[in-house]
C-alpha cells in the first residue's frame, strides 16, 4: 500500500511540474495579448476555479475564517502583490523572449531558499548547503560580468517566489485556501484593469475567437498543477518532492533553446553550469541525509 501511495505521488508531482515545466509554450501562444491582460485573465479564471474546487471538496468554512483573522489576512496581502508580481514578471519574460533567463530564475530559486534560511530564520547551514549557494552566488556574478548588467528577470523571478514561500510559511493556511485568498484579493485590481482595456483600446483577447477559449485556460494552467502539486507534496518526503521540482525549469529552458530558438552561448552556459554545479551539491547533500 506504502509502494502505490507513493508511486501516485511521484506521478502528480511529475505531472505538476511538466505542465508548469511546458507553460511558456502555452503563453507563447497568446503573443499578441499584453502580459497584464494574460495575468488578470489568470486571475479571474483562477477564483472561479478554485471556488468551485473548495466548495466541492471541503466547503467554505476554512476560507472565511482567514478572512475573520486580520493579521493573516494582511500577510496574504503581501503575498498577493508577490505572487501577481512574478506571474506578470514570468509571463513578460516569455512573449518577450526572455525564456531561458527566466528558467535561470526557476534554478536559483530553492538555493535562494536556503540562503534566506540561513540569514532570516537563523537555519544552521551543513558544509555543502554552503558550498551549493556560494555556487550559484558566483554563477550569478559571472553572468553579470558577461552581460555588463544585473540579470533582472532571473533575479526578480527567484526574489519574488523566495520571498513568498517565506511569508507562506508565517500563514497557517494550506495552499489551495490560501491561493484563494490571493486570487480574491488580487480580483478587484484584475477586474479594474480588463474593464479599464476593454472600454479604452479593446480587450486584445477578444481580437481571435479561439483566444477566448485559451484565456480561461490560463485559469486552468494555474488550478490543475497545484492540485496535483498538492496531492504529491502530502504523499511524497519533502527531499523528493525538492528533488523533482528542478523538473520545471529544466523543462522550460528546453521550450527556450529548442522551440523557441533563443540565443544561448558558451557565455551563458558558463553561467549555467555554475548554477548547476549548486544544484547538484545540493541535491547530493539532500539525498545523502
Amino acid at each position: 500500500m506504502g509502494a502505490r501511495l507513493d508511486r501516485r505521488g511521484v506521478i502528480c508531482a511529475l505531472c505538476a511540474f511538466f505542465v508548469w515545466g511546458v507553460s511558456p509554450i502555452f503563453f507563447k501562444a497568446l503573443s499578441w495579448v499584453p502580459a497584464a491582460e494574460i495575468v488578470a485573465h489568470r486571475v479571474l479564471w483562477s477564483v472561479l476555479l478554485l471556488l468551485a474546487w473548495i466548495g466541492f471538496q471541503q466547503g467554505f468554512g476554512k476560507l472565511k475564517a482567514v478572512f475573520a483573522r486580520p493579521r493573516i489576512l494582511a500577510l496574504l496581502g503581501l503575498t498577493t502583490v508577490l505572487t501577481a508580481s512574478n506571474w506578470l514578471i514570468y509571463v513578460w519574460a516569455i512573449l518577450a523572449g526572455h525564456t531561458v533567463e527566466a528558467s535561470l530564475g526557476y534554478f536559483i530559486n530553492p538555493l535562494l531558499n536556503v540562503a534566506l534560511g540561513a540569514l532570516v530564520l537563523r537555519e544552521r547551514l551543513r558544509p555543502l548547503q554552503w558550498a551549493a549557494v556560494s555556487l550559484a552566488a558566483l554563477g550569478v556574478v559571472s553572468r553579470i560580468v558577461m552581460m555588463g548588467r544585473l540579470p533582472w528577470i532571473a533575479l526578480l523571478l527567484a526574489g519574488t517566489f523566495a520571498a513568498y514561500g517565506l511569508l507562506r510559511k508565517r500563514a497557517p493556511v494550506d495552499s489551495v485556501n490560501g491561493l484563494c485568498v490571493e486570487t480574491l484579493l488580487a480580483l478587484p485590481v484584475a477586474l479594474a484593469y480588463l474593464l479599464w482595456v476593454g472600454i479604452g483600446e479593446g480587450l486584445h483577447g477578444a481580437d481571435k475567437g479561439w483566444a477566448l477559449l485559451l484565456l480561461p485556460a490560463a485559469g486552468l494552467l494555474t488550478t490543475v498543477p497545484l492540485a496535483l502539486f498538492t496531492e504529491g507534496a502530502r504523499r511524497l518526503p519533502l527531499s523528493t518532492l525538492g528533488l523533482l521540482q528542478y523538473m520545471a525549469p529544466t523543462l522550460q529552458f528546453l521550450c527556450a533553446v529548442f522551440v523557441f530558438r533563443e540565443a544561448f552561448g558558451p557565455t551563458q552556459l558558463a553561467s549555467f553550469a555554475l548554477i548547476w554545479a549548486g544544484l547538484a551539491l545540493y541535491s547530493f547533500d539532500a539525498l545523502r541525509r
